[in-house]
């Protein structure tokens, strides 16, 4: 199957940041291609922060973000040697709509201050550019961190396989995920630019890399 791939800013305005540092906010849906994009950046010497295993190892056995969550949702989301049990806890908050502002109100708060602190990091060691890798970029508002946003999409039957074939879920659970994110009508209006994935993954590839030449080098300027 053929697709196209384009790359077009949204808008030019608030695009600029003044620091040394660049701070991309990189968001997509499920099955979108963001984790390619994100490996792409990091070639090209961004240092990437995946909020997602931020998320993974402020999880461990014990830790505060954990317990917490198992305070709310019950010890029904934890393994048998205490860690947590993702599926489980992804089925009662992808369904659930109110479970899932729970889910985010107690781990985008540790997740964000985590955040800072490696950005702080990152600035202070020189690094060009920080990726924030964030699935919930504007709902989270890490956005508020970031000097440019950047969304990519891609075609929902694509995204559904995808999903189906690295996480294993059924399609009803692929749906739902998917239903529990924002659309790409809306992540295309909340970003500075959008990388429309329709092609293969080499053309990703290239689209990326003409981001973010042109988003690094055009923040500076």
């Amino acid at each position: 199957m053929l697709y196209n791939i384009d790359v077009y800013l949204k808008t030019e305005e608030d695009a600029g940041g003044g620091s040394v540092l660049t701070i991309i906010g990189l968001s997509g849906g499920s099955g979108s291609g963001k984790t390619t994009a994100a490996a792409v950046m990091a070639s090209l010497g961004a240092a990437v922060i995946d909020t997602d295993r931020v998320y993974r190892d402020l999880c461990v056995p014990g830790s505060p973000c954990l317990s917490e969550l198992a305070g709310v949702f019950g010890k029904e989301i934890l393994l048998p040697d205490g860690a947590l049990d993702r599926k489980k806890l992804g089925a009662l908050v992808f369904s659930d709509a109110a479970a899932r502002l729970r889910l985010n109100a107690i781990t985008h708060a540790y997740i964000a201050e985590k955040t800072k602190r490696l950005i702080k990091e990152y600035d202070a060691s020189g690094m060009e550019a920080v990726v924030i890798d964030a699935p919930l970029l504007f709902e989270s508002g890490f956005d508020a961190f970031c000097d440019i946003t950047v969304g990519v999409t891609a075609p929902l039957d694509v995204r559904m396989a995808r999903i189906i074939a690295r996480d294993g879920l059924t399609a009803e659970e692929a749906e739902k995920r998917i239903a529990s994110q924002l659309s790409d009508e809306e992540l295309s209006r909340r970003c500075d630019f959008i990388i429309e994935n329709r092609g293969t993954n080499e053309e990703l590839v290239r689209a990326v890399e003409s981001f973010y030449m042109n988003a690094v080098g055009g923040i500076r300027s």
